[in-house]
C-alpha cells in the first residue's frame, strides 16, 4: 500500500448498501490501493451524534477505512478530531467492488468494536444477522460472513487488528 503524501490522493464515493438499498453514500480521499486492499480517509459522515454506549461518533470524527476485494469485511480505525484513537468499528460486509470512483460495499449486519486499548471486543447486531434471512437467501455468504466475524474477533483478541492493517 502507497504512504499518505502531502498532495491529497483522489476523491471516491464509499456507497454502503444493505438489502439492496443504499444505507449512505459519502465521499472519501483515497490514501492507498495495492490491488487487494482499497484504503480511504473521511470524516464522519452521518449527521449528528451516533452513541452506541460504548463509543459515541461525532462530527470531527476520522475514520481510515480498510476495504478489502477479496475479504468479507471492512476495518475502519476510528479517531478523534484531534487524533486520539478511538478504536476500531469492523464491518462484515461481501468484498468491495470499485467501479471507477465509486467503491461499492454491501453490508451484512455483523459488526465487531475493538476499544483502543483492546481490552474490549463486541460482537453486534448478531440478532440482525439472523433476522436478515441471508442465511436462508444465500447460505454461502451467510457462512462466510460468519467465517469473517469469527476470524476477526480472534485477530482482535490475539494479535489486535494492527497487524492486519500494517
Amino acid at each position: 500500500m502507497s504512504t499518505r503524501s502531502a498532495e491529497p490522493g483522489p476523491i471516491l464515493t464509499v456507497a454502503l448498501v444493505k438489502a439492496g438499498r443504499t444505507k449512505i453514500r459519502y465521499p472519501a480521499e483515497q490514501v492507498g490501493d495495492d490491488g487487494t486492499r482499497i484504503t480511504v480517509r473521511a470524516p464522519w459522515a452521518a449527521p449528528g451524534v451516533r452513541d452506541f454506549g460504548f463509543v459515541r461518533f461525532e462530527p470531527g470524527d476520522v475514520f481510515t477505512e480498510h476495504y478489502w476485494r477479496d475479504r468479507w469485511y471492512a476495518v475502519k480505525e476510528v479517531r478523534t478530531a484531534a487524533g486520539q484513537l478511538k478504536g476500531w468499528y469492523c464491518d462484515i460486509t461481501r468484498p468491495a467492488v470499485p467501479r471507477g470512483a465509486e467503491l461499492l460495499v454491501e453490508d451484512l449486519d455483523l459488526d465487531l468494536w475493538v476499544s483502543a486499548d483492546g481490552t474490549s471486543v463486541l460482537r453486534l447486531d448478531e440478532d440482525e444477522f439472523e433476522e436478515s434471512g441471508l442465511a436462508d437467501s444465500d447460505p454461502l455468504a451467510a457462512q462466510a460472513a460468519v467465517r469473517a466475524l469469527d476470524e476477526l474477533d480472534h485477530l482482535a483478541r490475539t494479535d489486535g487488528l494492527a497487524g492486519l492493517l500494517g
